[in-house]
């Protein structure tokens, strides 16, 4: 009696066992699963025009007395300004800036003085969506040193292209960034026998916007890259 019990009782230990390592196994399995992911970026890059152009013209003038100086500042704006009306471009997209002047006598003494003794300078800015009338406007600056205009250009007054169209892309950039994560998590999926699941984290960088190169400063690199973590399943 005491032997058929103890079978009957090794027979249950037995089947609990393996059926205990079964359900244990299948639940550490579901429980990989669950932590199988894959982190991938997707990039979406265009290239576009700049809507948007900012002219600034240097000029400077230099005179014995203040009132001649102002005379010749206003003189000169008044060209500037003409020129760019003439280049087909709208009076209120111009505007001018307070005139910096020097004594340039403050530091100097004797035979070191100049001839005159203030320099005045002032920028003429041309803010204007005509980004090809700019382009071509440009090379023409030689008629204003003919008219006795002294541009004096530098880093400080270049000229900028800008895009401002950013936002109407922005939708479909994304989109098209979010896409070419997914196409790369599926490569991963292919290699890791699986299948792309659910989004468990994503985040989006920032957009950049950058000139082509230093040559094509009017041509607009824009980029964005997303991260998105995928859940794999089998």
């Amino acid at each position: 009696m005491h032997i058929r019990s103890a079978l009957v009782l090794g027979s249950f230990l037995a089947v609990g066992m393996i059926w205990g390592g079964s359900y244990i196994g299948k639940a550490a399995e579901t429980w990989r699963d669950a932590g199988r992911s894959v982190t991938v970026k997707g990039l979406s890059e265009r290239e576009v025009p700049a809507d948007m152009a900012l002219w600034p013209l240097h000029y400077t003038v230099t005179a014995n007395d203040l009132d001649a100086l102002q005379r010749e500042l206003t003189t000169q704006s008044t060209r500037i300004r003409d020129f760019l009306t003439r280049s087909g471009f709208d009076a209120s997209s111009i505007t001018v800036t307070s005139p910096q002047v020097t004594d340039r006598f403050a530091n100097l003494y004797g035979a070191d003085r100049p001839d005159e003794r203030y320099q005045g300078e002032a920028t003429v800015l041309l803010r204007t969506p005509k980004v090809e009338g700019v382009k071509q406007a440009m090379p023409r600056t030689g008629e204003l040193v003919s008219e006795g205009v002294v541009l004096s250009p530098n880093y400080d007054y270049r000229t900028e292209f800008l895009f401002t169209g950013l936002d109407a892309l922005k939708p479909e950039m994304i989109g098209e960034a979010t896409a070419d994560a997914r196409s790369a998590a599926q490569q991963f999926a292919r290699d890791a026998d699986s299948h792309v699941g659910t989004i468990k984290n994503a985040s989006q960088g920032y957009f950049s916007i950058e000139d082509l190169d230093s040559y094509t400063p009017d041509i607009k690199r824009i980029r964005v890259v997303t991260t998105i973590d995928y859940t794999l399943e089998k």
